[in-house]
């Protein structure tokens, strides 16, 4: 099932976007601050509505879903979220099933606590939490619904070095049982390496979109991030080289 937007505009932050974004692929959205990105993420989650163009999900514009059944098709995790209540990590994490009245979860929620390597915590309060174990927490939150579509906005940004590498792992093994994984990045490596197809903003604009090495070639990185850097390595292993 595709994820579209057709002519998305809104106010000063997008500029006629139009994409088809396809299940069981990793698709990351770079751009440099300000481009734009958090914006069209959200509107494919269906939270902000453009002034014109359309998001659709399959055949059907996004308005037109039930709250509920948006909620069991897209699971969305904004860069800085909030956390009302000072609940446990299996709580915080339960809530994730809420779409779904009726059933238990038990096992999803299960699967989610061990995919985010939580289940040593589950008992404790966020509050309590470092800033990475609360990142993995919301995490597992959204995968506990099992949605169709994940969208998440930096995820890898607040998680060390072997839970990020953790979750790519699970970005990936979302992917290949059909899901469609949106990602918001500003590690380009992460999104060399590990997407399957890259879109880049700037300035509210679609300016390349592609496989990694295309949309992220040394001459796109040198237009949109006025950076002169490198690409060193091999594929799947590639490094950004900047100027001294």
């Amino acid at each position: 099932m595709t994820l579209a937007v057709e002519n998305v505009s809104l106010a000063q932050r997008l500029a006629s976007i139009s994409a088809s974004l396809r299940g069981g692929e990793v698709t990351a959205i770079c751009g440099p601050n300000g481009a734009g990105k958090s914006t069209l993420l959200a509107c494919l989650a269906g939270l902000l509505v453009p002034d014109s163009g359309t998001v659709t999900l399959g055949a059907a514009p996004l308005s037109s879903l039930a709250p509920q059944a948006r909620a069991r098709a897209i699971g969305y995790l904004p860069q800085t979220p909030e956390i009302a209540w000072d609940v446990s990590v299996e709580t915080l994490v339960s809530l994730g099933r809420l779409p779904w009245p009726g059933a238990s979860g038990a096992e999803e929620i299960e699967q989610a606590l061990a995919a985010m390597d939580l289940d040593a915590l589950r008992q404790r309060p966020i509050s309590r939490l470092s800033g990475g174990e609360r990142a993995r927490a919301l995490m597992a939150r959204v995968l506990a619904c099992q949605p169709q579509w994940l969208l998440a906005d930096e995820p890898l940004a607040n998680l060390d070095l072997a839970h990020s590498a953790r979750l790519v792992a699970e970005f990936r093994a979302q992917a290949a049982q059909g899901a469609g994984v949106v990602l918001v990045l500003h590690d380009l490596a992460q999104a060399m390496n590990h997407a399957d197809r890259v879109m880049v903003l700037d300035g509210g604009k679609l300016v390349a979109d592609g496989p990694p090495g295309e949309a992220l070639s040394e001459a796109v990185i040198a237009r949109v991030w006025g950076v002169k850097a490198r690409w060193l390595g091999e594929p799947g292993a590639m490094a950004l080289a900047l100027p001294a």
